[in-house]
This record gives structure tokens, C-alpha cells and sequence, in this order.
């Protein structure tokens, strides 16, 4: 049954023209984002000669802050001006990329990449509000879509160009196109006219409080929601695990280069627009819990495969699998959410799950380096993989509680 937001192609959302704008943003933005990471990935493993440690490393320092910020943040953007604060965001953002052209110290970068995280705690739910302010009646949710294939489209091309322009221009050609990006989104973003209803007076402490603990009393008692939330951090912690080392995978276990590890990526990229497009014709035969759990399960056969065959050609497969398997998964999840969650508590839920999976990386991250070092890079990929399919079996015994239990009633 078409919802209420779902009335709405792709092109007739594109006809406005303040859409088409911050799509146009969206995209200048994420693909500057992709470069500089990857273009970090590179210069850390393949220049400074990191060790798993030190690289996985990056990834806690660009987390950290949505764990950790993401939930307070969202309430301060609804009581902030949203261009001013997506606006003064970009610009801080812009500035700070900038410095890495003039950075090679390690911790220096972790520093940088820390700061520019915590701008995006903010930039993240303005945008979301702005989506939701400047959609057309019956287009959020081609909308939504249209700013998360720009995500995976970004993730399909970025890594090869960034791999290619570390390779032939250097890695500060990457962070000054990064700088360009964000300074281009600002001025996209400055061209709108953003209006909401005024906020009400400001929420005491107390019942700030209060908020927080009702939204998550509402996770912990809707079945649904805390088996897709646990599910997907889980999985997350899983697949992180995998992809934070990656990059020293392409270098101690392939033997190869920077171009490679771009590639790779890319297929992730391919594998993810497969799945999404392919997700109907199976939400169409099994339910979304099971269709989640099946994603987690199809994750950890493509990082299975990954690790006991490591070659290319099994790394190739593995990387698409792991995308396609994943969109299967997330899509399915974030249905789900929207779905179970009513809507004067969805701010509240999505940036409880934001804060989730973001500690879930984290916490991923400060895990893998140490196995690897001490373990093997590959044990640890077998570790994921057990993880990942061990969590869609618990699943699979979970779903029948709750069904057996309505039943009953």
C-alpha cells in the first residue's frame, strides 16, 4: 500500500526548485566528503606506513563524535536557524579540510577529522529538517531516496577517482576539492528559502529529560523496533570490523596499491545500488524482519567468502556481496523504523539509532586493530563473518517469540 509520502516520482520532486538545489548540494558535498576519507585512508596506510591500529583509528576519531553529540545536537537545531546552522557548518568544515594539505601528523589528522565530525552532528539532522520542510506534499520519500542513492552513488565512483588522484596528483588534490565542496554547499544552501512553524518556548531541563527517557522507553517496548536497532549495531559492529581494515588487507594480504583499495570500495558501491533496486521482488515474498535478518546472514557469507579464499577475485565478490547484502539489510530497517514508529517520536528513535550505530563503529574500531595486530587481519575477518551469520541465526529464533506470543493472545 503506497503511503501518503510516496505519491511522487524522482522527477516531479526534481521540479522544485529548492529540492533540486539541496539535492545539487547533497551531492557536491558527499562527493568531496568520499575523497577525503579515502584520500586519509591512503595517505595513512600507504605514506605514514600505519599499523591496523593506527588506521582503524581514523574511523573512531570521524565516529566518536555522533555517538556521542548526535542525540543533543538534534535538539539544538530545532530551536536554531537551519540555514544558518547547515550554512556556518559547511563554511567551518570547508576550512578545516583545508588544513590537512599542510598535515601529515597522525594525530594531527585524528584531531582535524574529529572537529569536522562534530560540525556534522549539527549539519545532519538541520538536513533532515530541511528535507522535510522543503519536500512537496507526497514527496518525501522519493526525497529521501534521492539523498541516499547521492550517498551510494558517491560510494561507487569516489573511491577509484580518489585512489587515481592520490596516485597521479597527490592526496592534497583530493582534500582541496573536499574544501571546494563544502564551500560550494554552503552557497546552494544560502540560495533557499527554509520555513517552518516557530518553535515554542524552550524546553525545560527537566522535560528534556523526560523526552529522552520516553523515546527510549518506546525503543525497549515495541518489540519491532529494538530487534531492528540491536540488529543493524550489531551487524554494523560486524561489518566494521571488516571494512576498517580493508585498506590493510589491499596492502599486506593482495600486496597491491591505493587504486585497488579504491576499487574495491567502488564494488561496495555497485553491489548496495543492486540491492536496492532488487529489494522489492523479495519484500514482496518475505516479511521485513526476516528479509533484515537475511541481510545480516548474506553480509557474513560475502565476508566468509573474503576471508577463506583471499585472492581478487574473491575480495571482488565478497565486496559486492557485502553491498548488496547490506542494502537489503538497511533499507529493510529504516522501512521498518518509519513504519513501526509514530511520528511525533521518530526524531527521538532515528537519533537514538544514529547514536547507536555510531558507537557500535567505534567501539568496532578500537576492536579490530588490536585482533589484527595480535591475530591476523584474516582470523579477524573470519570473526566477522561468524559474527555476522551467528546474529541472523539468533534472529531468526527471535522473530518466532513474538509471533508464537500473538498467537496466543
Amino acid at each position: 500500500m503506497a503511503s501518503p509520502t510516496s505519491t511522487l516520482g524522482f522527477r516531479d520532486v526534481l521540479q522544485t526548485p529548492a529540492v533540486k538545489r539541496l539535492w545539487i548540494a547533497q551531492i557536491s558535498s558527499i562527493f568531496g566528503d568520499f575523497l577525503a576519507i579515502f584520500a586519509i585512508f591512503s595517505v595513512v596506510t600507504f605514506q605514514l606506513h600505519g599499523t591496523p591500529t593506527q588506521v582503524s583509528m581514523i574511523m573512531v576519531a570521524f565516529l566518536t563524535p555522533f555517538a556521542l553529540i548526535s542525540p543533543i545536537a538534534g535538539v539544538f537545531v530545532d530551536k536554531w536557524n537551519l540555514k544558518a546552522t547547515m550554512i556556518g557548518s559547511d563554511l567551518v568544515r570547508g576550512l578545516l579540510v583545508l588544513t590537512l594539505v599542510f598535515v601529515r601528523d597522525l594525530y594531527a589528522i585524528y584531531a582535524i577529522l574529529f572537529v569536522m565530525s562534530v560540525f556534522s552532528s549539527f549539519f545532519v539532522p538541520a538536513q533532515s529538517v530541511a528535507v522535510r520542510t522543503l519536500a512537496p506534499v507526497g514527496g518525501l520519500l522519493a526525497v529521501n531516496a534521492l539523498m541516499s542513492q547521492a550517498v551510494q552513488s558517491a560510494q561507487i565512483i569516489t573511491p577509484s577517482i580518489s585512489g587515481l588522484m592520490v596516485d597521479w596528483l597527490g592526496a592534497n588534490s583530493c582534500f582541496l576539492f573536499d574544501s571546494l565542496s563544502f564551500f560550494v554547499s554552503a552557497g546552494l544552501v544560502y540560495s533557499l528559502t527554509i520555513r517552518r512553524p516557530t518553535a515554542g518556548p524552550a524546553a525545560a531541563p527537566s522535560s528534556l529529560r523526560a523526552s529522552f527517557a520516553e523515546g527510549f522507553q518506546f525503543i525497549f517496548t515495541h518489540s519491532a523496533i529494538s530487534f531492528v536497532m540491536i540488529a543493524m549495531a550489531c551487524g554494523m559492529f560486524a561489518v566494521r570490523c571488516f571494512g576498517a581494515l580493508l585498506s590493510v588487507w589491499v596492502r599486506d594480504i593482495l600486496h597491491s596499491d591505493a587504486k585497488l583499495y579504491g576499487l574495491l570500495n567502488s564494488l561496495i558501491g555497485v553491489g548496495m545500488i543492486t540491492g536496492t533496486q532488487t529489494l522489492r521482488r523479495f519484500a514482496a515474498r518475505i516479511s521485513p524482519q526476516r528479509l533484515v535478518v537475511y541481510g545480516l546472514a548474506g553480509m557474513g557469507a560475502a565476508v566468509l567468502v573474503t576471508a577463506a579464499f583471499n585472492g581478487l577475485i574473491a575480495t571482488g565478490l565478497g565486496m559486492l556481496g557485502l553491498g548488496f547484502f547490506a542494502a537489503c539489510n538497511m533499507v529493510t530497517s529504516q522501512t521498518l523504523l518509519q513504519q513501526e514508529t509514530p511520528q511525533a517520536m521518530l526524531g527521538r528513535v532515528t537519533s537514538s539509532l544514529m547514536s547507536l550505530l555510531a558507537v557500535s563503529q567505534v567501539l568496532a574500531m578500537l576492536f579490530a586493530g588490536p585482533v589484527a595486530q595480535s591475530a591476523g587481519i584474516r582470523n579477524l575477518y573470519f570473526v566477522s563473518a561468524v559474527m555476522l551469520i551467528g546474529i541472523a541465526g539468533f534472529g531468526l529464533t527471535w522473530l518466532r517469540r513474538p509471533q508464537s506470543t500473538a498467537a496466543a493472545a
